[in-house]
C-alpha cells in the first residue's frame, strides 16, 4: 500500500521546480513550503553509484558540519573510572564501564551516541546484538571510538553527524534545521557533499554521485545540482 499524502504535501509538491537547482535556491524552495508548527530537520540524501556487497566501497563515518545540526543529542561514554568525570563533565548523560554495559543489557537504550575508549571495546563488544541493529554500536570507522573521549563526546553533543551507506547506496544525514539562515545551511550542505567526494572508493565504477535531494522532515525533495 502507498502512502497517502496530505493536502500541504501535494502542494507542495506542486510547486517544485522543474530538475534540478543549486542548493541555493533548493533551500528557499523548502523554506517556502508549508512550515508546519515545528522547526523541522532539513535532510540530505546521496545515491551514490557504489555496490553496497563490496566491503571495500562502504561509505561509513563522521564529520562536524561548520554549524552544527542545530540538535544537542544523548551521548554515553564507555570508559575507565578515571575518566568518568571528564565524560560528564563533557555532557555525556551516563558514563561508565560494566554497570553502563549491564544497564544496557538490561534493557536501556534511551541514548543518541555511543562513544568509547579502545581499552573498553573488548568488554562493549557483548552489545552488538543490541546497540549493532540500532545503528549506536562504537566504531573506530565513524569515529565513536577514540583515546579523547571527553572530546568525542562534546562533538557528538553538538551534532557531529555519522553517516553510513544503505543497502541500496544511498547516504541520509542531518544538514540542519529550518531555522538555520540560507548561508548556514548552504555551508553545512557543501561541507557534507565536498567530504563525501573526498572520500571516494578507488574500486567504484561509473558515475560516484548519482542523485542529491533536500527535503524537510515534512515536505516533498528537491533535486541538488551538484557538480
Amino acid at each position: 500500500m502507498g502512502t497517502t499524502r496530505g493536502k500541504r504535501y501535494k502542494a507542495d509538491a506542486a510547486g517544485l521546480p522543474d530538475g534540478k537547482v543549486p542548493p541555493a535556491e533548493a533551500i528557499k524552495v523548502l523554506k517556502a513550503f508549508g512550515g508546519g508548527k515545528f522547526d523541522q530537520t532539513v535532510e540530505l540524501v546521496m545515491h551514490m553509484g557504489i555496490d553496497p556487497r563490496q566491503g571495500e566501497q562502504a561509505l561509513r563515518g563522521s564529520i562536524s558540519l561548520p554549524h552544527g545540526i542545530g540538535v544537542k543529542r544523548k551521548v554515553i561514554a564507555f570508559c575507565q573510572d578515571e575518566d568518568v568525570e571528564k565524560a560528564e563533565k563533557a555532557g555525556a548523560i551516563e558514563a561508565g564501564s560494566d554497570e553502563l554495559i549491564k544497564k544496557i543489557q538490561d534493557g536501556w537504550t534511551d541514548f543518541d551516541v555511543a562513544v568509547a575508549v579502545p581499552e573498553m571495546m573488548k568488554s562493549v563488544s557483548r552489545l552488538g546484538r543490541i546497540l549493532g541493529p540500532q545503528g549506536k554500536m562504537p566504531s573506530p570507522k565513524s569515529g565513536t571510538v577514540s583515546k579523547d573521549i571527553a572530546g568525542a563526546v562534546t562533538e557528538y553533543v553538538d551534532g557531529k553527524v555519522e553517516y553510513r551507506n544503505d543497502d541500496g547506496g544511498n547516504l541520509h544525514v542531518s544538514v540542519g534545521k529550518m531555522s538555520f539562515d540560507d548561508k548556514r545551511l548552504s555551508e553545512n550542505i557543501d561541507t557534507f557533499i565536498r567530504h563525501v567526494k573526498k572520500i571516494k572508493p578507488p574500486s567504484t565504477k561509473g558515475m560516484y554521485v548519482k542523485k542529491v535531494c533536500l527535503s524537510g522532515t515534512m515536505t516533498p525533495s528537491v533535486e541538488l545540482a551538484v557538480q
